[in-house]
């Protein structure tokens, strides 16, 4: 049986951390944007052999358990004791790992949801498990109910899929410009002295989007989150500084990368192209997916 799910890229625009010794009631308050560019993950369940084998592959390169340990943890509580058989699972991500696009809660919830439709579950069971295991690992907090819910989202309540509590804007015509530059690791970001400033910032940002909940007041809460909590700085500061002069709406940091991102409409990408072309500087474009992943039996 090969099996294939897709699970939104996602970005976070700002975010209250909440932490608890209960995984599914830890998760994160905050809002940010599913992207119809993501994770793909394929599994391939054949019985036969004499013995329980999984394995598991980023971008067709398989990796160590120590290189992927949600995944194989996911993997470990989903792929029966008793099964014998080879469980091969290929991840495939339309962004780099560590740039703030949720791939590390997007291979842990198409690989929950690819296997409990393989071996039997349900769409919350599944991303309960995503979420828990996400959040052990220090892999993030809010990605996975955020990406099973779609749009632009809006976490009013923490915690995990059927306890945290998740809203959505409404939007029309609004393509996402994402411009990748480095790699930041949400751990130690978690685990610094910035958090305390990240709480009381995303929790103003949050109270701000409510009062007027408009994708047009998205972008400079969220820049102005970035800037307050000192996250945004530096070059990329300057490189968001020279976007905001050929977009209509400004651009803001991705949560946790030090990845840009802003909303842009058709008619303003082209000067953005070539802002970034003259620069040098990569970037990539995407569409607003709405709605949940999607899972089932993969044909060809």
């Amino acid at each position: 049986m090969l099996v294939r799910a897709f699970v939104p890229a996602h970005i976070t625009a700002f975010f209250v951390p909440v932490f608890h010794d209960d995984p599914l009631k830890a998760g994160s308050l905050g809002a940010g944007i599913n992207l119809d560019k993501g994770t793909n993950v394929f599994a391939s369940i054949e019985t036969g052999t004499l013995e329980r084998h999984v394995h598991i592959a980023f971008n067709g390169e398989p990796v160590k358990r120590e290189k992927a340990i949600i995944s194989y943890s996911v993997a470990d509580r989903l792929v029966p004791e008793d099964f014998l058989g080879e469980v091969e699972i290929w991840q495939y991500f339309d962004f780099p790992n560590g740039y703030g696009f949720g791939n590390s809660g997007g291979g842990a919830l198409g690989t929950a949801l690819a296997l409990s439709y393989a071996f039997g579950g349900t769409w919350l069971k599944a991303a309960q498990l995503a979420h828990e295991v996400e959040v052990r690992h220090k892999g993030g907090l809010g990605d996975v109910i955020a990406q099973l819910s779609g749009g632009i989202e809006v976490r009013l309540k923490a915690g995990g899929p059927g306890i945290g509590v998740v809203d959505n804007l409404f939007f029309e015509d609004y393509l996402v410009l994402v411009i990748p530059i480095e790699k930041l690791s949400t751990k130690e970001v978690l685990d610094g002295d910035v958090v305390k400033a990240i709480e009381v910032g995303g929790r103003k940002a949050l109270e701000k989007l409510l009062k007027e909940p408009k994708p047009e007041r998205l972008m400079p809460i969220a820049r102005e989150f970035a800037e307050r909590t000192g996250l945004l700085t530096g070059e990329l500061l300057e490189l968001a500084r020279e976007l905001d002069r050929v977009l209509k709406l400004p651009s803001s940091m991705i949560m946790l990368g030090k990845s840009l991102f802003a909303l842009v409409k058709e008619k303003e990408l082209e000067s953005a192209k070539t802002l970034l072309n003259d620069l040098n500087v990569p970037y990539d474009v995407a569409g607003i997916y709405e709605g949940k992943p999607k899972v089932g039996r993969w044909i060809g």
